[in-house]
Order: C-alpha cells, then structure tokens, then sequence
C-alpha cells in the first residue's frame, strides 16, 4: 500500500513534545516511518516535499529528513509532472486548501496513495473527496490496528 507523509508529518518529531498529542502523534509518526522500512508500506515522495524540506533552515532536521526520503522511497513525483497536475492542484484549492497542500494532495493521487498522512487539523478538515484519506498519523495507527488497512 503506498502511503504519503506531508512535510508536517516528517517534521512532527522535531516539534516540542510537550504536548500529550504532539508527543502521542510523533510516536504514530516514528511507528510508520518504521513499518516502511520494514516494508509493509510504500511510502511516496514529490518535488513539493523536496522543496518544502530544502526551505528548512536546520540544517540536521532537513538532512536527516532527506536522507530518509531518499533512502525508503517507493515512488517519486518529479517537477515535470507539474504541469500535468495543475488542474488537480486547482480543483482542490476550490476546497480552501492552500497550495502547497494541494500540490501534495495531488502528487499522493496520481501516485496512487490510498492515505495522505498529516499534523495540519485544517487540512484534515477541508479535504473532504474521496479519492484520498487524509488522515493523522494517530488515525492511521488505530485503522491499522483494528485491520481496516
């Protein structure tokens, strides 16, 4: 099953983990990041996840990011495609979801993700079509332990 991780989602364990739920999603997070190494998930990566983690200004927490990304991907949306998914980067936007959002949303479908895992409440709550689950990490976990993945 290929599964895409939005750069919030990458970036959720170098959040402040003083939160009961920043800390509870890190752990989902770091869960899946370890089932894809394992195998059980294929994991999809786009030029928008690229760019967004080369705008990172820590340098450690943007390679040790890239490095995974680089290391475990299964598929990889490439800048060229751009063109061709700006219809369906336009579309979502109708929906109030900013661009950088879309463009991920849209690289997750044409690459044929069933879930698009994500920290953003907001983008959870726009999202609403059904070509895509988009889902916390914490959410994923739970489906997936009750066998509904």
């Amino acid at each position: 099953m290929r599964i895409y991780l939005d750069n919030c989602c990458f970036n959720r364990p170098y959040d402040s983990q003083d939160s009961f739920r920043v800390s509870m999603e890190t752990r989902a997070k770091l869960h899946i990041q370890n089932e894809i190494i394992n195998g059980k998930y294929e994991m999809v990566c786009s030029y928008m996840l690229e760019y967004e983690n080369s705008q990172n200004p820590d340098l450690m927490k943007r390679d040790r990011i890239k490095d995974f990304q680089d290391n475990h991907l299964a598929y990889y949306v490439p800048l060229d495609r751009r063109e061709e998914l700006q219809e369906k980067v336009a579309k979502i936007m109708e929906s109030h979801i900013a661009y950088k959002d879309a463009t991920h949303l849209a690289c997750a479908i044409f690459a044929g993700c069933e879930y698009l895992l994500t920290t953003d409440i907001r983008l959870q709550k726009r999202y609403r079509d059904n070509e895509i689950r988009v889902l916390n990490p914490l959410e994923f976990i739970q489906l997936e332990e009750e066998g509904s993945i």
